[in-house]
């Protein structure tokens, strides 16, 4: 087992020039990176909120997304591979592509053009995620480095402002489509094609963005590749990157928390503003709610980044947002009522509010914790991350019209309480290797 980076030195107090020109590289990076999400998620985001509105014809919008997730997950088994031969910036080029096509399919929405288009960003969205993971932790592991600073808090950090600018592409997504929707053009010329258009110049910023990044190896190294190979060692390579992590405990316990991970994102999108927002808020309110949600993740992601140190840190910053999700879920399940008048409103907004803080907690959490365990394989550990993610989320966008949202919330703490057994007891098998592989040797 490989044991978490102990080291814990701290800055320097006088930072040399070069130190200075380093650090301004590598931050510059990550808050690129940050940007360029934001701009092509703002867009994804709020067109993902509105398929199953706009997009009614024999549910063509629900349909399209259970298709999507399901390539995702297809494809995130070979996504490790690509990103390896592409290298990480290439690869975060490359998914970027399959958002912009989804979202110009939208534009003429037909079976015809939803479901390749819902192939392909299956396909692009595997890639990106993974070069995404791959990418910010080669930065962070690159800057820790060069100035002697301890690696999980550095991961921590760069993990909470990547996924603090990232949730906040809900409250920014939103807010646009509440403004060029507000006089209820939605399926007009003048509404959702204004709307698609405007988010595919969102898009393309984000996409140019993406060139702005240093090219970096998996260990962080600036301007470096892997030598190119044959393709069968890359299959061979393939093979481990899916297969070996599975014989690996570690993998093995942290698995299902990659699989609640989806299925809370999938709650919030599918059964939430469905069950919970439109009969209390209407259509109208899903735009509104979401951007609660999206804020809240948003401060809460940066907040977790911020306070993320190590194994020990990240054990209390889930457990804290496991609980909130558990009020959340214990609340519909067992006390919410639909209500009019203030509470009416109040209630669905509280929920979104509590519900990101948790999803925040999730996102930076697993994230920094993968970067933390899987040095040796860090593509293959964030490919297994989407694997199992993109699943589940596919199963709930699948399985929403059949079952009962009380039978999903039993699911769901079933699956939580499950996760959370799972994180502790790797935690504290993980600790307890790390603290009798440091402890002092006694003479005899």
């Amino acid at each position: 087992m490989d044991s978490v980076d102990s080291r814990d030195e701290e800055s320097p107090l006088v930072v040399s020039d070069s130190q200075s020109k380093t650090l301004q590289n590598h931050t510059r990076d990550v808050h690129i990176l940050s940007c360029s999400f934001l701009l092509i998620f703002l867009a994804y985001g709020a067109t993902q909120n509105l398929e199953s509105s706009v997009n009614t014809d024999e549910d063509l919008g629900t349909i399209a997304l259970g298709i999507l997730y399901l390539s995702f997950t297809i494809f995130s088994l070979i996504a490790s591979l690509v990103v390896r031969m592409m290298g990480s910036k290439n690869a975060l080029i490359l998914g970027t592509t399959g958002y912009w096509l989804f979202m110009a399919a939208n534009l003429k929405p037909r079976w015809s053009t939803m479901v390749p288009a819902s192939v392909y960003l299956g396909f692009a969205a595997s890639v990106i995620w993974v070069g995404q993971g791959t990418y910010l932790t080669a930065t962070a592991r690159s800057h820790a480095n060069d100035n002697n600073l301890h690696e999980g808090t550095v991961i921590g950090n760069f993990n909470g402002e990547f996924w603090g600018m990232f949730a906040s592409h809900q409250f920014a997504g939103n807010l646009i489509t509440l403004a060029l929707l507000k006089d209820g053009t939605k399926g007009s010329a003048g509404g959702t094609t204004l709307l698609f258009i405007v988010f595919l110049c969102s898009m393309t910023l984000g996409t140019i963005l993406m060139w702005f990044l240093r090219r970096r190896d998996n260990k962080g190294e600036e301007g470096s590749l892997e030598p190119a190979v044959g393709f069968y060692s890359y299959a061979v390579s393939l093979s481990k990157s899916v297969i070996t992590p599975l014989f690996d405990v570690r993998m093995l316990l942290i698995i299902p928390l990659f699989v609640y991970s989806g299925l809370q994102q999938a709650f919030v999108w599918a059964e939430f503003t469905k069950y919970i927002v439109t009969p209390a808020l209407g259509v109208s309110g899903v735009g509104g709610s979401m951007a609660v949600f999206g804020a809240f993740d948003a401060i809460c992601s940066l907040a977790a980044g911020r306070l993320t140190s190590g194994l020990l840190s990240i054990t209390w910053i889930v457990s804290g947002g496991a609980f909130a999700q558990v009020i959340v879920l214990l609340w519909i399940l067992l006390k919410y009522r639909v209500t009019s008048g203030v509470l009416g409103t109040i209630y669905p907004l509280l929920m979104a509010a509590i519900w990101g803080i948790g999803d925040g907690v999730f996102n930076t959490q697993i994230n920094a914790l993968i970067g933390i365990l899987f040095k040796n394989d860090t593509e293959g550990a964030f490919a297994q991350y989407k694997v199992w993610q993109s699943a589940s989320i596919s199963v709930v966008f699948f399985l929403s019209p059949y079952i009962s949202l009380q039978a999903m919330l039993v699911v769901m703490l079933a699956s939580l309480f499950t996760a959370f057994s799972a994180f502790l007891f790797l935690t504290h098998k993980v600790e307890r290797a790390f603290s009798s592989s440091t402890s002092p040797q006694v003479a005899s």
